[in-house]
């Protein structure tokens, strides 16, 4: 049975047992803690009823644990590690260069990595020179290296970062890095989404379609050796 409509598929009942037991609280002091009933978690933890997004998430704080875990049950595997690293040495990577953008892709000997990092070089120096907004799917992280930068994007006013600013947001809005000044810009961004498409969205802002490679090891998806 479910307590409401909207009520979610997580079986929460065995991770709330098996947290409760391993800090030693008794059904009244996790009562106490996540604000719902003792008879409320009595009846989760023998999988008697569901619970509502809301009532997961203050059960989440109360239990101290991550919210995904009410979703996955106590058994659930964790995930195995795959042991890769990949060292990207100075001068090599996997290099892009466009008229807006000098990209240098690091770790690039790994395939199907869980985001991407790239160091670039901002070289548009106003938006008209930029040209269109550019996006794609994911979010991205930039932080300043040198000089100063304005991000443009097609929902928010143009913001200005400094060296040593950074910003996250949702890469499938416009977006456009405009440089600041004279001097060199560079910015370490990381991309989430798949790299093929940030590559080949990159690789079409060319003038030539030649792309201009550094150094690359052989690509692995394991761990090195």
């Amino acid at each position: 049975m479910s307590e409401s409509d909207g009520h979610t598929q997580a079986k929460p009942g065995a991770v709330l047992k098996a947290q409760r037991l391993r800090m030693g609280w008794t059904l009244a002091e996790a009562s106490a803690r996540t604000g719902l009933p003792v008879s409320t978690l009595s009846k989760v933890e023998n999988d008697k009823i569901s619970l509502t997004y809301d009532k997961l998430a203050r059960l989440s704080r109360g239990l101290e644990i991550d919210i995904s875990r009410l979703f996955g049950g106590a058994d659930t595997p964790q995930q195995s590690i795959s042991g890769r690293r990949s060292i990207t040495r100075a001068a090599e990577g996997r290099s892009i260069d466009t008229p807006n953008y000098a990209h240098l892709y690091v770790a690039a000997d790994l395939l199907n990595k869980s985001f991407i990092p790239v160091v670039a070089e901002i070289r548009a120096r106003s938006l008209e020179e930029f040209g269109a907004l550019v996006s794609h799917s994911g979010e991205e992280f930039t932080y300043v290296l040198e000089g100063a930068v304005d991000l443009h994007t097609s929902l928010y006013a143009p913001v200005r970062l400094n060296v040593g600013d950074s910003i996250y947001f949702d890469s499938g809005i416009g977006h456009a890095y405009i440089a600041v000044g004279e001097g060199v810009c560079r910015v370490l961004s990381i991309c989430t989404g798949a790299e093929a498409q940030l590559i080949a969205a990159s690789e079409a802002q060319t003038h030539s379609g030649e792309v201009k490679a550094f150094t690359l090891p052989p690509q692995r998806t394991g761990s090195d050796r």
